[in-house]
């Protein structure tokens, strides 16, 4: 139907004993009628042929027809099938051949001259003929055939011999090997009856194993060089990949006419167009940035453009706030749209659209409930207003149009296969009543089309090459071609991938958009959400996101819960390399150094970075050691013991960057449990090696309080590694995600952190200035910790 595809074939239910008849073996023909798209095939074919019955093997090839036919062939299968049965093409290498042909070939005309050619039609090989090949490539080979006798490789002399008769019947080719070889080695002996054993290869040594794991490593695939290398060029989309099946045995076969294409092509140049079309009804999380990554990325890989496409059909849940943030967080993730446009702005395109759909017999006006729209496609039974005539429906649908139906009373939908095991088809509501100004197109309208009529319109009409969405939309993928095909309209090449999901999260809109209502986070940007806002705030960067996203690839096949830590370790191999160091204490404990005198302050150096050149004076920070020092009321126990490298009685342990100190007192308040301070000698010679190393801040002047700072700890949000599967996810959530620390104590360089900055700070993690920063007060964002549990594997 349409210039997209065409009607398809009406299958009958085909008995065994019509496969039978065709010379396939049993078990062959009871397995084909499971498969309800092969059955439907060979009754097309079957049909096509003209035949009740016919030898075996004709039988066969009319089978491999059925099974392996190239579907952008079509309109040439019943050529071939009359060569086959006429016995033009008797084999199966012919058969073969002339499929990769048509495969070619597709809709095109046929030029029969150079199919002829192409796969052997009149080409006459003689047994004799056969013979002499024979003879000839078993001389050729006689040295290995007397070595290994009857464990030699036949299905290799038989490919010798195809070589040269490529149309010779392959099996009096076997047959006459079998004789020769037979003639030559005489009868089998216990030996010759013997199953060779393959040779196993000794072990080298260790050393020697490791090498040899790096000289013999596997090179990249291409897909692991190039993930988009999986996508097919613009100019190769007129091969079907979808068919429509439907319930009284149609197949509607979507492809793409040699003059749709050539059309699109001329508008396009060629070039490769994605689009990538959020719905402006919440902020985008990192599932989104998947979606950017192969919409952007496959475009400007082939040189091509990737529109943003704002989906806003629904005029209720839409907001200026989500349009300019999706606007703003693109560009943020690194991608630059060709253009940004709104389904709205073909909303007159679509409904004039619907009109001709409607005059085509293939939508009409309904007037069910939602309750009754939903029993009837469970019953697979038609709405009662189905058949209503064409007239009525576009006198219907122009009233709808002109507000002068209440809303709910009515919707359009298109007339599909209500009987179809695919609820995707069970006639889908193409528009419905909403008196609400759009938020982009004003009061214009009262009708809106639905997602699953609108998105593949869209698609067409901005000539997308690639349309490409996440995996729970490959139900819908006849549907979307079902429109295109209906309309005669140029058809997007479709591919889904598989969503991502990570644990310890929710990813879902609804959810999170509950989570931000509801207030048990601070907003969209809360740091301990998953979206991209959250994730910024948190200190992550854009290239981590993509270098995490890239890692994980763009195949369809993994639907599983990536494990969070996964993300992290791209977060923490960037922080490493550009966080510089810092020290912070955020729960202090007063040292006070007996042997330095009340009013010296000794002016240090620290490392911003490890491999801090010693003649590059921006590479270090200035660290005041006074009389007063504080470390963290961790490092400090009153027990010591052999594993513990911390502060304890009489125990030493080295400041980063200063000297080793002694405890040599402990001061308690009210209680045995309450150490208000100790105190401590330092070894301003450094004789002394102790292996603890702290971090510590110190009084920058005497009786000068250190800089003090507000440090917020995040951890996961969700107890459970996948709350959306549980009932009372909202019970789920982690009660310790978030940790605030106001009275940290950091070295004087910090004062200075202005947002977008970011530090490791030594030994507690990775942090990064957070927006309710100010010169009075400087609010740090644990990122991530140091602590990488699964970059010890290594990223997979």
């Amino acid at each position: 139907m349409g210039t997209g595809g065409g009607e398809g074939d009406k299958s009958a239910v085909l008995p065994l004993e019509a496969l039978l008849a065709l010379g396939l073996d049993q078990r062959t023909a009871e397995n084909a009628l499971v498969n309800s798209k092969v059955t439907a095939n060979l009754a097309a074919v079957i049909a096509e042929a003209g035949i009740s019955g016919c030898d075996k093997t004709v039988g066969n090839l009319l089978y491999t027809v059925a099974t392996k036919y190239p579907t952008n062939a079509l309109v040439h299968r019943p050529v071939l099938i009359d060569y086959i049965v006429s016995t033009k093409i008797k084999n199966p290498a012919q058969l073969d051949a002339a499929l990769s042909f048509l495969t070619n070939t597709g809709p095109d005309s046929l030029d029969t001259g150079k199919f002829e050619e192409a796969c052997g039609v009149g080409v006459v090989v003689s047994i004799e003929e056969i013979k002499s090949t024979v003879n000839e490539v078993l001389k050729h080979n006689m040295e290995a055939i007397l070595e290994q006798r009857y464990h030699i490789n036949v299905g290799n002399l038989c490919g010798q011999v195809r070589k040269r008769h490529p149309w010779g019947d392959a099996k009096a080719t076997k047959d006459e090997i079998d004789k020769k070889l037979a003639e030559i080695l005489g009868p089998k002996t216990d030996a010759d009856n013997v199953k060779p054993v393959k040779k196993k290869k000794e072990k080298a040594a260790k050393v020697e194993e490791k090498k040899a794991a790096v000289v013999t490593a596997a090179p990249p695939s291409e897909e692991e060089l190039n993930p988009y290398s999986i996508f097919p060029q613009p100019e190769e989309n007129f091969k079907v990949h979808t068919e429509i099946f439907y319930s009284d045995g149609n197949i509607w076969r979507a492809h793409n006419s040699k003059e749709i294409l050539e059309k699109h092509l001329k508008a396009t140049g060629g070039k490769v167009m994605t689009r990538f079309p959020p719905e402006p009804n919440g902020y985008l999380h990192i599932g989104h940035a998947k979606a950017m990554f192969i919409d952007f990325g496959l475009a400007k890989e082939r040189n091509g453009h990737c529109y943003l496409r704002f989906d806003d059909t629904n005029p209720e849940a839409e907001k200026k706030e989500y349009i300019d943030h999706i606007q703003e967080i693109v560009h943020w993730m690194g991608w630059e749209p060709y253009k940004v446009t709104y389904t709205s702005d073909y909303f007159q395109a679509l409904y004039e659209h619907a009109v001709e759909l409607i005059r085509k017999g293939l939508a009409y006006v309904d007037h069910q409930t939602a309750e009754e729209i939903k029993e009837y496609r469970e019953k697979k039974m038609n709405s009662p207003w189905r058949d209503r005539p064409i007239e009525e429906s576009l006198k219907l649908f122009e009233d709808m149009r002109r507000g002068l139906i209440a809303e709910g009373a009515a919707t359009l939908r298109m007339k599909q296969d209500m009987q179809n095991d695919n609820k995707n088809m069970s006639d889908l509501i193409a528009y419905r009543i909403k008196f609400t100004p759009h938020p982009h197109a004003g009061d214009k309208w009262c009708i809106y089309p639905s997602y699953d009529y609108a998105h593949c319109m869209v698609d067409s009409l901005e000539n997308i090459t690639h349309s490409l969405c996440t995996l729970e939309f490959d139900i819908r993928r006849p549907s979307y071609y079902w429109l295109l095909v209906a309309l005669g309209l140029y058809q997007p090449y479709v591919w889904e991938y598989s969503r991502l999901n990570i644990s310890n999260t929710v990813m879902s809109k609804r959810k999170l958009n509950r989570l931000v209502t509801e207030k048990w986070v601070d907003g969209w940007d809360d740091p301990r959400l998953l979206t991209l806002a959250g994730l910024r705030r948190r200190g992550v960067s854009s290239t981590a996101i993509n270098s995490f996203i890239c890692g994980i690839g763009i195949t369809r096949s993994d639907n599983s819960l990536i494990r969070v830590d996964r993300l992290e370790y791209h977060i923490r191999e960037e922080l490493n390399k550009t966080a510089s160091r810092a020290m912070v204490v955020l729960n202090p404990l007063k040292v006070v150094i007996t042997n330095l005198e009340d009013e010296k302050v000794i002016d240090l150096d620290g490392k911003m970075w490890p491999d801090a050149p010693a003649d590059d004076a921006s590479s270090y920070y200035k660290v005041p050691f006074s009389r007063i020092v504080y470390i963290e009321k961790t490092d400090f126990r009153l027990k010591d013991s052999k594993d513990y490298y911390g502060l304890a009685p009489g125990k030493s342990a080295l400041l980063r960057y200063a000297f080793p100190i002694k405890c040599t007192e402990v001061v308690y308040g009210d209680n045995p449990d309450d150490i208000i301070e100790i105190r401590a000698e330092y070894d301003p010679s450094k004789t002394t090696k102790p292996k603890g190393v702290l971090h510590w801040v110190a009084q920058p002047a005497p009786g000068v309080e250190p800089l003090k700072v507000e440090v917020r700890l995040f951890d996961k949000l969700f107890l459970s590694e996948n709350p959306a599967e549980l009932e009372d996810w909202l019970g789920d959530l982690n009660p310790n995600s978030k940790e605030v620390i106001k009275g940290a104590y950091a070295v004087p360089s910090l004062a200075t952190a202005v947002l977008g900055d970011k530090f490791q700070f030594e030994r507690l993690g990775y942090f990064a200035v957070d927006t309710d920063s100010t010169p009075e007060n400087i609010v740090f964002n644990r990122t991530v910790t140091l602590r990488d549990s699964y970059g010890k594997a290594g990223p997979k």
